[in-house]
């Protein structure tokens, strides 16, 4: 036995992998037992978050060819690879709708699965060309409200909203037409790269901007109207969680904001419950809101001088006179 050979049998005696394998086993039996209403399936029996991820970046691509698309895609040819990428990449996700409904509907048909899948990818082909015409609207509020956009294309290629923001509007329609699993998929696979967290049940009208976008999540239940905008780091997000008798958490109630048409909510907002903020409503940042405005309203964070000085003297006693000595009352102002 090579010396390598002698380290690796003496290492293995640090653990008894029989035990070890029997033992996982086990709990997984009491796992299973336990979710029997949720039948688990290997990994060839559940949709791929891989297999999705590979399906949205061609979908981005036949949505908008000539800038997220390969690079040899040209005017010329832009209808040819059109149809060539949505006659693959259609198939496979109609496969992972497939895979989503054998796991949902355990006890139904083949047949009936195969119907289901159908008329689920039908539909999401028939609503692309529409969803198209939305993501237009959304770029463009993207370039109009961004005095730091250039163009059109350096929104679509640059923006991390925007990527997040196709993702929503595909894996939305996926949820409406019965897919939620894979629509998940979708939205997660948007938040890891962008940080932006859009559930894909919520409803988000047209001309919708999200700046910056780092840390912005957006609840199941939320709805959001035309022309809004958002920044980084803004939660519209659920107050409490209802308990069923069993204690279990009642699921898909209505529990987050609706935000109206033209509302702006600034960097670090976070709006908790069913509440309503009216249209063209101004929510300044940090701004912490539990109860509903009406329209026009504008909402910010009112700080005294009194407390902004008595909570940094603790720490810096020194720094904060020289501030408020120098500068005044602007000092309150400006923090």
């Amino acid at each position: 036995m090579t010396a390598g050979g002698e380290e690796e049998a003496r290492v293995e005696g640090y653990w008894d992998i029989d035990r070890l394998v029997a033992e996982l086993g086990a709990v997984r039996s009491r796992w299973r037992a336990a979710q029997r209403h949720h039948a688990e399936y290997g990994a060839e029996g559940f949709p791929s978050r891989a297999n999705i991820a590979k399906i949205m970046l061609s979908l981005c691509g036949a949505l908008f060819p000539l800038r997220l698309g390969p690079s040899f895609v040209r005017l010329h040819n832009e209808d040819a690879f059109v149809a060539e990428t949505l006659q693959t990449v259609l198939s496979r996700l109609y496969g992972q709708i497939r895979l989503e409904l054998i796991y949902a509907m355990k006890d139904a048909s083949a047949e009936a699965i195969d119907a289901q899948a159908a008329r689920i990818i039908g539909g999401f082909a028939q609503s692309l060309p529409g969803l198209r015409e939305l993501l237009d609207s959304d770029v463009e509020a993207a370039f109009l409200g961004d005095p730091a956009a250039r163009s059109v294309d350096e929104v679509l290629i640059c923006y991390p909203s925007m990527l997040a923001i196709i993702h929503h509007r595909l894996a939305h329609r996926l949820h409406d037409l019965g897919a939620p699993l894979v629509a998940r998929i979708v939205s997660e696979i948007a938040h890891s790269k962008t940080g932006i967290d859009i559930h894909p049940g919520a409803k988000i009208g047209r001309s919708f901007f999200v700046d910056h976008g780092t840390g912005v999540v957006i609840g199941e239940t939320a709805i959001v109207g035309d022309r809004v905008r958002l920044y980084q780091g803004v939660t519209l997000g659920a107050r409490s969680f209802p308990a069923d008798e069993k204690g279990a958490l009642e699921k898909a109630l209505p529990r987050h904001p609706i935000v109206e048409d033209d509302v702006v909510i600034y960097a670090g907002a976070t709006i908790l419950g069913r509440i309503i903020v009216g249209s063209r409503s101004v929510i300044g940042g940090n701004v912490w809101l539990i109860d509903s405005v009406p329209a026009d309203s504008h909402v910010r964070q009112a700080r005294a001088q009194y407390e902004i000085t008595s909570r940094v003297e603790v720490s810096a006693p020194h720094r904060v006179h020289a501030l408020t000595e120098a500068d005044g009352q602007g000092f309150a102002d400006n923090i």
